[in-house]
């Protein structure tokens, strides 16, 4: 599924606060979808477009914050928790896995849609920063093996001779492979490249 709208995901076991939350989104310009349980919003196709969930942290069955473990580590939204319970050791354990925010019920409108913009912006950081590395790693996997080899030297600072050196090559062909890594990988410089090794995880 794809949409222009940026999508906002509501879970939480209250009917009553589902469609609260609902009509306030629709009305100023979101798309919400909502979901009584933690499987349910697990086994939903995510939709491709900025996004944020709003998390009912006291739930049957699986909590926001075991919810939130499940979901750690994967490409998922940002997080706004919502709670009817100020519970400080909840609140910390939520914001220091990576939940944007953590409000109480009842929730002050104008309060959550600011945390919702603030989350929308950090998806679209987020997003940015996916795209840009698959990206590279598709040029990446361009790279001859042989360029591969090359790649390490090249970023750490070698001249071409020390390379060769190194590889035991000759010169004109470190040349070669260093003019190839540069345009299969799209790097204008080399600060370039050390940026985009830096990125891959390549030293």
């Amino acid at each position: 599924m794809q949409t222009d709208r940026p999508t906002i995901y509501i879970l939480d076991d209250d009917l009553r606060i589902r469609e609260a939350l609902s009509d306030l989104l629709c009305a100023s310009g979101y798309t919400a979808i909502a979901f009584e349980t933690a499987q349910d919003y697990l086994s939903f196709e995510k939709v491709n477009a900025e996004s944020c969930l709003i998390l009912d942290m006291d739930m049957p069955g699986m909590t926001g914050l075991e919810l939130q473990k499940e979901i750690s580590g994967t490409a998922g939204p940002p997080i706004i928790f919502l709670t009817g319970h100020g519970d400080v050791q909840s609140s910390v354990k939520a914001m220091k896995a990576g939940a944007l925010e953590f409000l109480l019920k009842p929730f002050d409108e104008a309060d959550l849609l600011r945390a919702l913009e603030a989350a929308l912006q950090q998806d679209r950081a987020d997003r940015t920063r996916r795209n840009e590395l698959e990206n590279l790693k598709r040029r990446y996997a361009l790279l001859s093996p042989r360029e591969r080899e090359v790649l390490p030297l090249v970023v750490s600072g070698l001249l071409n001779k020390q390379t060769a050196g190194e590889l035991g090559k000759s010169e004109i062909t470190i040349r070669v492979q260093r003019g190839q890594i540069m345009k299969k990988m799209g790097a204008q410089s080399l600060a370039d490249l050390v940026r985009m090794t830096a990125k891959l995880g390549i030293e």
